[in-house]
This record gives structure tokens, C-alpha cells and sequence, in this order.
């Protein structure tokens, strides 16, 4: 029986690393060292998605933290295949994004975390605003829920049962 060599599959996600934490452990013996990593996945043309992963190694958390944001991975609407259809504000803890559609050749106006989000989800053009706690996990996390509200006027006129020109 021949052993079969398994060949890398191709990236089809890109990886951008969000956050990158030591976390301490203390035990009567000393303290344990850790690493925990926050990683946004996406493949720039509407699906994006943000994992954490913990390890005692860092390559090994920024690659559990990489196979969880690729589970949960979420299809975003996007307008012209470049800004969103309307403005959103999303939440987590004490962060809020707040994410507003912006005119051709804005460009990604956003810091951080955010930009990271959006450029992964191919969003060309949009202003956001950074609004309460700017801590990056929940940041990047509240930019995914005001993605995932987005919808477009196709989508709405599907859900209520109309035309486009009825909602518009």
C-alpha cells in the first residue's frame, strides 16, 4: 500500500491579524504563558469572517483563530462592488461601528480593525466611525454585525413580497 502525499490546497482566503495577546496563567508552580490571536479571514468579493484561537505558541493560535474565522464566515451585500447599501451601527460589549455608504473613489475611511474587516470583505468605498470602547476584538467584531445588517433593495423587496419600484 502506497502512502499517498498530501498536497497544500491553495489559499483561498486572505488573513489579516487582528490581535495578538500573551495571556498569563498563574499556578503555585509559576506562571503558564499563552497566546491568544484574533484573525479576520475573507475573500474580498462579499464573505468575510473573524475567529480567535488560543495556543502556547503564537503561529499555532494565529492558525486555530484562521480555521475558526473560516467557519463562520458570513456573506456581506454589497452595492456596485464597492460600498454598502445603507447605514449601519453594530454592537458588541461596549464597542459600536458605526458604517455609512460613501461616493466612487472615497476609499475605505476607517482605522484599525474596522479597515481590516472591510477591505476583507471588499468593500471599496465607506466611512465609519468608531463610537465607545476601541477595543480591537469587539470592534472588529461589532463591524461584522453592522455588515451582517446590511441589505440591499432587491432583498428587501423579496422579503415584503413587492417590486423594487413599489419600495422605492
Amino acid at each position: 500500500m502506497e502512502k499517498r502525499r498530501k498536497e497544500p490546497r491553495p489559499k483561498q482566503y486572505d488573513e489579516e491579524i487582528i490581535n495578538i495577546g500573551r495571556v498569563t496563567k498563574v499556578t503555585k508552580g509559576g506562571r503558564h504563558f499563552r497566546f491568544s490571536a484574533t484573525v479576520a479571514v475573507g475573500d474580498r468579493k462579499g464573505l468575510v469572517g473573524i475567529g480567535t484561537g488560543k495556543a502556547n505558541e503564537v503561529p499555532d493560535a494565529i492558525k486555530k483563530a484562521s480555521q475558526a474565522a473560516q467557519k463562520n464566515m458570513v456573506r456581506v451585500s454589497i452595492v456596485d462592488e464597492r460600498t454598502i447599501p445603507h447605514e449601519a451601527i453594530g454592537r458588541r460589549g461596549a464597542s459600536k461601528v458605526m458604517l455609512k455608504p460613501a461616493a466612487e473613489g472615497t476609499g475605505v475611511k476607517a482605522g484599525g480593525p474596522v479597515r481590516a474587516v472591510l477591505e476583507l470583505a471588499g468593500v471599496k468605498d465607506i466611512l465609519s466611525k468608531s463610537l465607545g470602547s476601541s477595543t480591537k476584538i469587539n470592534m472588529a467584531f461589532a463591524t461584522l454585525e453592522a455588515l451582517k445588517e446590511q441589505r440591499t433593495i432587491e432583498e428587501v423587496a423579496k422579503l415584503r413580497g413587492k417590486k423594487v419600484e413599489e419600495i422605492r
